[in-house]
């Protein structure tokens, strides 16, 4: 049985890709620290295959010993988002970079390594000519700095593949709300408004049950993946933020959306991606926006109250 060592497995991500990866057949070792008290793994415990370590991935003794015992590396471990980042950017370069090139040292050349990054590093770009995985990168936030960095490590090795992730969205048993999507759904159904600044920049967007797909996709053909990065995302999906708060609102018809021309968003990426090197590689993700945000609508009944507000 191939075994893979999914770091930071128990985040937004991990937890999908790590029951994918059982259900397609290999072994699954965790390594994660829980830095938010989250129990996002409980449903897997049950099966024999998988494994989970508390710990640090900056521990050099412990991820010399999982890295030994793996056949594929997937480093998810990081600080993600660049507020997150901004917050405490030691700890985002330690995790983000070092912890990263840690694993670089650490892993055989015969190891496959598949690295999620972010196509954030495009940065501001005109929002109108695609950016390919030749676009130079410019990234803007510490985040994307860390990021594209780590990817630059891992592709001067070899076995490495880099996966540049759309925005990702849709549920997961560790839920994110700071994602662009997953936070319109949850604002038109608990605040009813959104107020957006910067209404054209444009994004890609990408289901999570895609991109774990495409990590198993990466696994089973390395003859044809690895030493490139590919954009991970819908090409039916590259919408600027107010056609995204429209698809929303085409489900949730009282969402009231309010265009300011007063203020501005930190976050000022603005890109279009293909994703055409990928769909050639033989890959294309499938589920759609309109799906997702179905998705999100049911999750997000199961929320309940807010215990914070007396609603």
């Amino acid at each position: 049985m191939i075994r893979v060592l999914v770091t930071g497995g128990a985040g937004y991500l991990g937890s999908i890709l790590s029951e994918h990866l059982l259900k397609a057949g290999y072994g699954v070792t965790v390594i994660d620290n829980l830095l938010y008290g989250q129990h996002s793994l409980f449903h897997l415990c049950a099966d024999s295959h998988f494994e989970f370590v508390f710990g640090d991935v900056r521990n050099e003794g412990l991820m010399r010993r999982l890295v030994k015992e793996a056949d594929v590396l997937i480093p998810l471990a990081a600080i993600v988002g660049a507020p997150a980042c901004d917050r405490d950017p030691r700890l985002a370069r330690s995790i983000n970079l070092e912890a990263v090139q840690l694993l670089n040292r650490l892993r055989s050349a015969q190891q496959l390594v598949i690295y999620p990054t972010t196509n954030s590093g495009y940065g501001t770009q005109t929002g109108d000519v695609f950016c390919t995985e030749e676009t130079p990168l410019q990234p803007i936030s510490l985040y994307g700095q860390t990021k594209m960095e780590a990817e630059t490590e891992l592709l001067n090795r070899p076995h490495g593949v880099s996966l540049r992730l759309a925005t990702v969205f849709g549920m997961s048993p560790r839920l994110r709300l700071d994602l662009l999507v997953n936070h319109f759904v949850y604002a038109a159904v608990t605040d009813g408004y959104i107020v957006l600044f910067e209404k054209d920049f444009k994004r890609n967007y990408v289901h999570i049950r895609d991109v774990a797909d495409c990590f198993i996709y990466c696994i089973e053909h390395p003859e044809k993946m690895t030493g490139r990065p590919y954009n991970v995302g819908l090409d039916a999906a590259n919408l600027s933020k107010a056609e995204l708060a429209m698809k929303v609102k085409e489900s949730v018809p009282n969402f009231y959306i309010h265009f300011s021309e007063v203020g501005n968003d930190p976050d000022k990426r603005n890109y279009i991606v293909s994703n055409e090197r990928l769909r050639q590689a033989g890959f294309e993700a499938r589920r759609s926006l309109e799906e997702g945000i179905k998705e999100l609508l049911k999750g997000y009944r199961m929320l309940g109250r807010n215990p914070l507000k007396n609603v």
